[in-house]
C-alpha cells in the first residue's frame, strides 16, 4: 500500500511501500556516517521540550505556595509555556527553512537553557511566567528545525521510518516522563529543579551537536511572511488563551467569548493572506493533501488526549490515592515504557506491511480504549486495576500512532518545505493540546461541583466526566485518518 497523495505519489523503492523524500533510490545521496548520532541529540532535544510541558504539573502545589500564587493565576505556569510554543512554531519553521535548520537547532538549545535557568532562579510569579513563556519560544525553533533535520538527514526510507519511529515514541514518552522526573525532582530537591534540569540537557544536546551531520538540504530563498506570522500567532493566541480562561471565568463571559471571536477572525484573515502572498507562511498547496490535513488534526486531538491523561491521573493518584509526589510520578512510567517499545518495536515493522491509513486509525481506537477505561475508574479501583489496564491501551494506541502520524505529514515534500511541515505538525499538537487541556479542566471543574457527594468522590467524578471530551476527539480523529486516505485505488 503506497501512502497517497492528493497531487504526487512516490515511486516505489526497495524498502517497501513508503515513501521517502521524492526522489528514486538510485538517486538518494549517502547516508552520513554520524547520522545516528544526530538523531541522539535531536532526539534529546525533543524529549527535552515536550518534558517541559508536563514536569511542572506535580510542583504546582509547591511552586504556589512558594511564590504567593493566586488559584487564578496557577494554570498559568503552563499555559504560559503552551501558548509561547504553539503560537510561535509557524514562524519558527519558516525561519528554519530560511535561516538553516542547524543554526536554529542550535540557537533554541542554548536559548532554551538560558530561559530554564532563568525559570529556576525567578523570585515571583511574574517573572516565572515570562520565564516559561520564552521556554516556549525556544522551543518552538527547537521542535521546527529537529524534525526537519531529521527527514533531510535520512535518505534511506527504511532508515528513515526508524528514525521517526525513536523520534515520535521520544515526543510520546516526554509527558509522561516530564511527571515521573518532576515528582522526583519536587520530593527530593524542590520544585525549582523542575526547570534548572533543562540546563545540563541543553548543554549536553549542545555539545554533542558539534559531531552532527551538516545541514546539506536546500534553503528557501525569500522573506519571511511577518503580517502572516503576526496573524497566525495573534490569532492562536487568542484561541489558547480563550480556552485556558473559560475554567476561570466560564464560557459565556466577556473574557473568553472576546479573545475566542477575535482569534477566528485572525486566523480568518491569516488563511486569506495565504492565499495572496508571493511567499506564504504556511504554502496552501501542504493542506491540499488530505492526509496531511487528517495527520495534522490527529496529532493536536492525541496531543489533547495526553496532556488530559496527565491532568486526570495526577490529580487521581494524589487527591484520590493519597500518593506523594514522587510515587504518582513513578506511576506514569509504564506508560512511557510501553509507548516507546511500541513505536520503535511495533510501529517500525507494521507500518510498511498496513500503511499509515490502518496504523493511525487503529493506534487512535486503541488509546481510546485508554480513556475510556479512565472513564469507568471508580473510588474502590486500585492502581493494579484501574489505572494501569488503561496506561497500557493508551501508551499502545500512542506508540502504534505516532510513526504513521509523523511521517504523512511530512512526507513527499520537498526538502525546502520540510521545516515548515515539521512546524505545522507540531503547531496542531500544542494548539491542540493547549485547547484539550483547557477544555478538560473546565469540564472536569463544571461536573464536580455538580456532583453530591464527598471532595473525592467528587473530583474523580469531575475527571471522568470530562474523559468523554477527549475521547470523543480521538475517535472523530481516527474516522479522519480513516476516510482521508481514500484517494487512490492503493489506499
Amino acid at each position: 500500500m503506497t501512502q497517497p497523495s492528493s497531487e504526487q505519489s512516490s515511486p516505489a523503492t526497495a524498502s517497501g511501500p513508503w515513501p521517502g523524500n521524492g526522489l528514486p533510490a538510485e538517486s538518494q545521496p549517502p547516508a552520513h556516517p554520524r547520522r545516528w548520532w544526530g538523531l541522539a541529540v535531536l532526539g534529546l532535544a525533543q524529549l527535552m521540550i515536550l518534558l517541559d510541558g508536563t514536569i511542572v504539573n506535580v510542583a504546582l502545589p509547591s511552586l504556589q505556595r512558594d511564590l504567593g500564587m493566586a488559584d487564578g493565576d496557577r494554570p498559568w505556569v503552563i499555559t504560559s509555556y503552551t501558548l509561547a510554543f504553539g503560537g510561535l512554531l509557524l514562524l519558527a519553521g519558516r525561519i528554519a527553512d530560511l535561516v538553516g535548520r542547524r543554526r536554529v537547532f542550535l540557537a533554541g538549545l542554548a536559548g532554551f537553557a538560558v530561559a530554564s535557568g532563568a525559570g529556576g532562579l525567578a523570585p515571583t510569579a511574574g517573572a516565572l511566567f515570562a520565564a516559561r513563556a520564552f521556554q516556549g519560544v525556544f522551543a518552538a525553533l527547537l521542535a521546527a528545525s529537529a524534525l526537519a533535520l531529521i527527514t533531510t538527514t535520512f535518505s534511506d526510507p527504511r532508515e528513515r521510518r526508524r528514525a521517526i519511529a525513536v523520534f515520535g515514541a521520544l515526543g510520546g514518552t516526554g509527558g509522561a516522563l516530564g511527571v515521573t522526573l518532576g515528582g522526583v525532582l519536587t520530593d527530593g530537591l524542590g520544585w525549582r529543579w523542575c526547570l534548572y534540569v533543562n540546563v545540563p540537557i541543553a548543554l549536553a544536546a549542545l555539545a554533542g551537536s558539534v559531531l552532527m551531520p551538516p545541514d546539506t538540504a536546500p534553503h528557501r530563498r525569500g522573506r519571511l511572511d511577518l503580517p502572516g506570522a503576526i496573524l497566525a500567532c495573534g490569532g492562536l493566541t487568542a484561541l489558547v488563551y480563550a480556552f485556558s480562561a473559560a475554567k476561570r471565568y466560564g464560557w459565556g463571559a466577556a473574557p473568553v467569548l472576546g479573545p475566542l471571536a477575535g482569534g477566528a477572525v485572525l486566523l480568518a484573515l491569516f488563511a486569506v493572506r495565504q492565499r495572496r502572498a508571493a511567499e506564504p507562511l504556511l504554502p496552501p498547496r501542504l493542506l491540499r493533501d488530505r492526509a496531511r490535513v487528517a495527520a495534522l488534526f490527529a496529532g493536536g486531538c492525541l496531543m489533547a488526549a495526553q496532556l488530559s491523561v496527565s491532568l486526570f491521573l495526577t490529580f487521581h493518584l494524589q487527591t484520590v490515592l493519597g500518593w506523594s509526589a514522587a510515587r504518582t510520578g513513578l506511576g506514569f512510567l509504564p506508560l512511557s515504557v510501553i509507548t516507546t517499545l511500541t513505536a520503535t518495536q511495533l510501529g517500525t515493522r507494521l507500518l510498511p506491511r498496513l500503511g499509515a491509513r490502518v496504523m493511525m486509525t487503529a493506534g487512535l481506537c486503541i488509546a481510546a480504549l485508554g480513556l475510556l477505561r479512565l472513564s469507568l475508574i471508580t473510588p474502590d479501583d486500585g492502581y493494579a486495576t484501574g489505572v494501569l489496564p488503561a496506561l497500557a491501551f493508551f501508551g499502545i494506541g500512542m506508540g502504534t500512532t505516532f510513526l504513521a502520524l509523523m511521517t504523512t505529514a511530512t512526507a513527499q515534500l520537498p526538502a525546502e518545505d520540510a521545516g515548515i511541515a515539521s512546524a505545522a505538525l507540531n503547531s496542531a499538537q500544542q494548539v491542540g493540546g493547549s485547547i484539550g487541556s483547557a477544555v478538560f479542566n473546565t469540564a472536569a471543574a463544571s461536573a464536580a461541583a455538580g456532583f453530591d457527594g464527598t471532595s473525592r468522590a467528587a473530583t474523580l467524578h469531575g475527571f471522568a466526566t470530562a474523559a468523554h471530551w477527549p475521547l470523543a476527539g480521538l475517535l472523530i480523529a481516527a474516522v479522519g485518518t480513516g476516510l482521508a486516505a481514500r484517494r487512490t485505488p492503493s489506499a
